[in-house]
């Protein structure tokens, strides 16, 4: 149910000083819808994109997506903004709120668009390989695109490329061997994506602060070592001892994937040959 809204707008066009302000309409279309607490805006992905206009540069919600994923990969999400983004694309900052109302919606455009590369994944005959193949392809969409980490385990993403990913994986383990009912899906894909937020935020964390600090694994140990070995040689830690003396530096990629296996094994109750 479209309504029109002015005031707001123009109010917000003076102070920004927008230079196509003059290529604006005096009215921006609200989109609302009813529901049992009043009425809200449609979400930014059942909105039909604003009528092009005669400007220089066209623009559209896919093309402002990629935008702020790009600037996004480079700087992080603490240095995306609207005049950046809007800078990027060579247009005044108010000509994207016609696109997205605010930040959130933004993010939220970002994310569904990293959930179509995830998407690629596509279906697999064995209900195992395609859970498998999605979570593979969401590490690697993460380690694109760092930021995406960042807003997986909070709030749910619920544009359409999220929940066809979501589908695909809540329809592969209800499947799975010891997934009889509804409650052992939900537990399943609890399990699941607690294991992948986890391991992705953690690996990805260990990548920015070996940026940040110009040192690696290697490094930091060797600075802590003549530390950490007075401390084990106190005799109160022996597993740990173990672990520092015996255990090996696994590899990220093969630990990810040995402890993905262990959770599908344990979520479904019968262990993977």
């Amino acid at each position: 149910m479209p309504v029109q809204d002015s005031g707001q707008r123009q109010a917000a066009e003076a102070t920004a000083g927008d230079g196509d302000s003059h290529l604006h309409l005096r009215y921006r279309t609200l989109y609302l819808m009813d529901t049992p607490y009043g009425s809200a805006p449609l979400p930014v992905w059942e909105r039909p994109e604003p009528q092009p206009r005669a400007a220089p540069v066209s623009l559209s919600r896919a093309k402002i997506a990629a935008t702020a994923i790009r600037l996004a990969d480079a700087d992080g999400l603490e240095a995306l903004s609207v005049r950046k983004i809007a800078k990027e694309l060579g247009v005044g900052p108010m000509r994207l709120y016609d696109y997205v109302t605010n930040r959130s919606e933004l993010l939220d455009l970002m994310v569904d668009a990293v959930y179509a590369q995830i998407a690629e994944a596509g279906q697999h005959s064995e209900w195992r390989a395609t859970v498998l193949a999605i979570v593979h392809r969401t590490r690697d969409a993460a380690l694109a695109h760092e930021w995406f980490a960042d807003l997986l385990g909070a709030r749910p993403h619920l544009g359409p490329h999220a929940l066809a990913v979501g589908e695909s994986t809540a329809a592969a383990l209800s499947q799975a061997p010891g997934v009889r009912d509804i409650d052992d899906l939900q537990r399943a894909l609890g399990a699941l994506n607690a294991f992948m937020v986890g391991a992705l935020r953690r690996e990805i964390t260990e990548r920015r602060t070996a940026r940040s600090t110009g040192t690696d694994v290697s490094d930091w140990q060797a600075a802590l070592g003549p530390y950490l070995t007075r401390m084990l040689d106190t005799g109160h830690f022996p597993t740990v001892a173990r672990l520092v003396i015996d255990g090996a530096h696994l590899d990220a990629e093969e630990t990810f994937d040995h402890n993905l296996i262990a959770i599908l094994d344990g979520v479904t109750g019968h262990p993977h040959a």
